[in-house]
């Protein structure tokens, strides 16, 4: 028999990284909130990788941090050992990566939830979705509990109709041997929501004291940790060490042997795996003339003996597994403790979905993390707490929140799936950002903490100490425009060591920092009024100045972008009686149906000849 058990303004189905921040977001914007869980054990689990950031997905963190979220506090209390990434290159690209342990974040993450006010924390799997009449949605679970909210999130992530592959062995489950959500893909189905299937997978973790680290590469955490969150400021440290081996010719022909018995080769597997992250019987068939491939050998944790072996991951039988294991070197006699897995599970296609990640045909109906068709823990928290936010503000009847793509990575990932859509996992890079230069992960805060405390998730205290910091910035870079280096034989000295020209003339701070060869650093003995200040202060001011050029650039591309940005397209537009244009270009309109020209303008098969043809329309509209 139903039991009616209560009503809410947001229903979030889910507690994995988009589940987490799209409650916390929306609690934390004052709307009555509760997020159901299959498992309360496992809350933000990191079912996949023991890890948070990395290339460009460290930026996601930090926006996430800068806009009010959670990942980046958690990921700093609960680090293991914490790398810059890509230090060698520009400060685009540059990105924070850090080993976490995996029970310790989901303790943090389950007493987040506990403890937030207007937040209610349910172990239930929902099994029925439905709109009623009243236009609020039913939730049911397994137990018959009948809930209703105003607004629903679906951060399913893999466990909606999860089935696991090992081998010839095949079952329904959700990640770690965790029950999956089957009953809800059918309800989801019964909305005439279209659903799909992609797959991920994981490699084998073994027990630490089969390894023989001797034989092994030390990759040690850096000396200098900067935190992800901007509101961290007790100093960090590493805990742990990885390492680094490698596969050989003897594991290349075990994994050829026995393509046969893999899933994924004899098309048990429907869905459609990570283009980025492929299993490694993939790799050695996509890529035959690598002799080797890298395996990072990585901690769990710092109270358990579990290694993960990234680089590994792979749906082949257990058996076949551990022949791998033994022609690795340094894990010749590795004991693994939880078996290699691919999982596959449902998602939908993103390109229904507004920018606000609400339903085109369902309002009050969003989606989520991989249940969009993304890959990855920061891409998925990234759309919670987007999505989380404007669902508290629709409840709210407030102006939905949409972020352009010049304004974080955040805005580039919602963007890339409403617009262009995924036919794999979409996962986050560097390069899928036009604004790359000035969308750095380095003044995240400077960018959006303002959008933060305006919506109403950073404090004042926090705002104006991002205030104080551009001040400091900008007052430094005009100090520098200003300070005269007058020349001596020691500068000269140490320009010619680092391969740039020597000075006849004194020479301005501003103009020998913009010199690639030089950094504040090194001209610190000649800079005798440099005032005393935060390294967060004189790295942004000399970025600032490095790249001032190829800054105002971009900064031109952005306000031509958003001038089209501005442009709103009605909801009611019939594209297809738009004289003038082209047929293809009035059923991609139609059906994806963008919020803006600008959005418009990056949908495929639409032409610029196709956008002057709407801006007409719209000036005579």
């Amino acid at each position: 028999m139903e039991y009616f058990a209560g009503e809410y303004d947001v229903a979030v189905i889910g507690a994995g990284h988009a589940g987490i921040e799209a409650a916390l977001a929306a609690a934390r914007l004052n709307v009555k909130t509760i997020v159901f869980t299959i498992n309360l054990d496992w809350i933000g689990l990191l079912a996949c990788n023991p890890s948070i950031g990395g290339t460009s997905k460290g930026h996601l963190v930090r926006e996430i941090d800068a806009l009010g979220g959670e990942m980046g506090k958690a990921a700093d209390k609960t680090l293991i050992q914490s790398r810059m990434l890509n230090t060698g290159k520009g400060p685009a690209v540059r990105s924070l990566r850090a080993q976490i342990d995996r029970v310790l974040y989901t303790k943090y993450m389950k007493l987040a939830l506990e403890s937030q006010k207007n937040l209610d924390l349910m172990q239930a799997e929902i099994t029925e979705l439905k709109k009623e009449k009243s236009g609020l949605y039913r939730l049911k679970t397994k137990l018959e509990c009948v809930y209703t909210a105003k607004c629903v999130i679906i951060a399913t992530g893999t466990f909606l109709g999860g089935k696991n592959y090992i081998g010839e062995v095949v079952f329904d489950s959700g990640p770690d041997g965790m029950f999956p959500s089957i009953e809800l893909s059918k309800s989801i189905k019964d909305l005439n929501i279209s659903l799909r299937r992609f797959k991920t997978g994981t490699p084998p973790r073994i027990n630490a004291d089969s390894v023989d680290f001797s034989q092994l590469e030390e990759q040690r955490g850096d000396e200098n940790i900067t935190p992800f969150s901007f509101g961290t400021k007790e100093k960090l440290k590493n805990y742990a060490s990885c390492h680094i081996t490698y596969t050989n010719e003897n594991t290349k022909q075990i994994i050829l042997d026995n393509l046969n018995r893999s899933p994924l080769y004899s098309h048990k597997i429907e869905g459609i795996g990570t283009r980025y992250c492929p299993s490694i019987e993939d790799k050695i068939v996509r890529f035959s003339e690598k002799e080797r491939h890298q395996v990072f050998i990585e901690p769990c944790g710092l109270d358990t003996k579990e290694l993960y072996l990234q680089g590994l991951s792979s749906s082949l039988p257990v058996d076949v597994q551990k022949d791998i294991l033994k022609s690795v070197k340094g894990l010749e006699n590795a004991r693994v403790m939880r078996h290699a897995y691919a999982i596959e599970y449902d998602c939908t296609n993103p390109m229904c979905l507004k920018p606000t990640l609400e339903f085109l045909d369902f309002e009050g109906l969003y989606g989520a993390g991989q249940f969009n068709g993304s890959s990855g823990y920061e891409e998925a928290a990234a759309q919670g707490l987007i999505a989380g936010i404007n669902a508290a503000r629709k409840v709210q009847n407030k102006k939905d929140v949409i972020l352009p793509r010049s304004s974080s990575y955040i805005g580039t990932l919602i963007d890339d799936l409403v617009t262009k859509g995924c036919m794999d996992p979409y996962r986050m890079m560097t390069s899928r950002s036009e604004y790359r230069l000035i969308l750095r992960q380095d003044n995240a805060d400077l960018r959006l903490t303002e959008t933060g405390y305006n919506l109403g998730l950073v404090s004042e205290k926090r705002l104006l100490a991002v205030k104080e910091k551009e001040k400091a910035i900008k007052r430094e870079i005009k100090r520098a425009k200003k300070t005269a280096i007058p020349p001596s034989h020691e500068l000269n000295e140490l320009l010619i060591s680092r391969g740039t020209a020597p000075l006849e003339t004194g020479a301005k701070l501003f103009e020998l920092i913009k010199r690639p060869q030089l950094d504040y650093e090194c001209l610190l003995p000649f800079d005798k009024e440099r005032p005393d200040l935060p390294p967060e202060v004189i790295e942004q001011a000399e970025i600032e100045i490095k790249y001032e050029g190829y800054i105002k650039r971009q900064q031109a591309d952005i306000a031509e972008a958003a001038r089209l940005e501005k442009k709103r397209l009605p909801d009611d537009i019939d594209y297809k009686s738009i004289t003038g244009l082209r047929l293809e270009a009035a059923e991609k309109l139609s059906k994806i149906r963008p919020s803006s020209v600008g959005q418009a303008s990056r949908i495929s098969g639409v032409s610029p000849a196709d956008i002057s043809v709407i801006l007409i329309y719209l000036r005579k509209r």
